[in-house]
């Protein structure tokens, strides 16, 4: 079996066009299925299984090892919490059960910066799942989330079109949305919508990411280097293009997830919504990676300054949000990478969402 896996080929999620060939054919039946209000559970599931595991392999089994061992990691914490909230509701008992969810993700992002190694615990994909189990613990809590089968909880964790880097859903709206099929007209314009993804997704990614990525970011960061000092016009060129490459890669990316996910029945959340058109930096990011940023918002941000206010830290509640917003980049950033640079990024950009809130404040006097 072992040395059957470590011969089949290595697929990379939306890495080049042969792999829309293979997946929309894949996709295909049960996009026809829904027309007839029908859905093939296993079948979905075998497609699913199928591109998850050619995700993973390679010379190594690791990082299939590691994605099983996860997956039942999780169902033992996710089901513990679940059955612990039926009857009683401690925070030390919720907070122990998703710091134990967290802990793999944790190890994932710690050992390579004590070690300098990759940790044996890492597969394509980790921290996307954990923010969907993370995020079922907390509507437990909340009382929003209350019955769900192993079978729904496993469908929605391991969703391949999203598996690999989102973007992120909730289980309520992914699981109404697998429920209730919807109508042909609905399902024609879902349709439409994919062929208008995938079009652009190919513009982003293979051809705007590859002109910055590529092309020009070699020769800016060479004319930055050569020019010398601590800041100068190369630098900026290169603060610019990496950042372009960056999103149009990662919108490209999130385009192809939304078409797969629309030709399997499911309205995946949008990622990107013209962010470089903001007009300041906390809508800058109600426009970025809006998945990630909205569930930091909901999960982490919204508690913080609940917890805070609750306990009657500061007095000022503009003290209260300011703190929330330093701590909540501040994790943003070490889930990047524990690096300094991923620190000061996530520092960065908490300082500059306090100053913004700051300034709106003073416009409205």
């Amino acid at each position: 079996m072992m040395d059957f896996l470590k011969q089949l080929p290595h697929l990379e999620p939306y890495g080049n066009p042969v792999y829309f060939v293979y997946i929309v054919l894949a996709v295909l039946p049960i996009f026809v299925g829904l027309f007839f209000k029908k859905r093939f559970p296993l079948y979905e599931a075998l497609v699913s299984l199928v591109f998850i595991v050619l995700m993973l392999t390679g010379p190594s089994l690791a990082q299939l090892c590691a994605l099983l061992g996860y997956v039942i990691w999780q169902i033992v914490w996710v089901y513990s919490y679940k059955l612990y909230r039926r009857s009683r509701d401690s925070k030390w008992i919720f907070y122990l059960h998703t710091l134990l969810a967290v802990l793999p993700l944790v190890l994932v992002k710690v050992e390579p910066a004590i070690s300098g190694h990759q940790s044996l615990f890492g597969f394509l994909g980790i921290s996307y799942l954990t923010f969907r189990s993370v995020g079922m613990m907390i509507e437990m809590r909340d009382g929003v989330l209350t019955e769900f089968t192993l079978w729904e909880f496993l469908r929605f964790l391991l969703f391949m079109p999203t598996f690999s880097s989102g973007p992120i859903d909730r289980f309520k709206r992914f699981n109404e949305d697998y429920l209730n099929i919807p109508e042909r007209d609905e399902l024609l314009d879902m349709l439409e919508q994919s062929v208008k993804y995938i079009m652009l997704g190919f513009l982003y990614k293979f051809i705007l990411a590859h002109i910055f990525g590529h092309l020009l970011l070699g020769h800016v960061k060479t004319y930055a280097l050569y020019t010398g000092g601590f800041f100068n016009l190369g630098t900026l060129g290169v603060m610019y293009v990496f950042g372009l490459d960056l999103f149009f890669d990662f919108a490209g990316y999130s385009m192809f997830a939304l078409a797969i996910s629309n030709l399997m029945g499911i309205k995946s959340p949008i990622n990107f919504d013209k962010p470089f058109l903001s007009r300041d930096l906390k809508e800058f990011w109600n426009r970025w990676h809006m998945s990630l940023s909205f569930w930091f918002r909901d999960f982490v941000f919204m508690r913080l300054v609940m917890v805070l206010m609750r306990n009657k830290v500061f007095k000022n509640r503009n003290t209260t949000s300011s703190v929330a917003y330093l701590i909540n980049m501040l994790i943003m950033g070490f889930w990047h990478g524990v690096t300094w640079y991923y620190i000061a990024y996530g520092l960065f950009h908490g300082a500059g969402l306090v100053v913004n809130d700051a300034w709106l404040r003073k416009k409205k006097r």
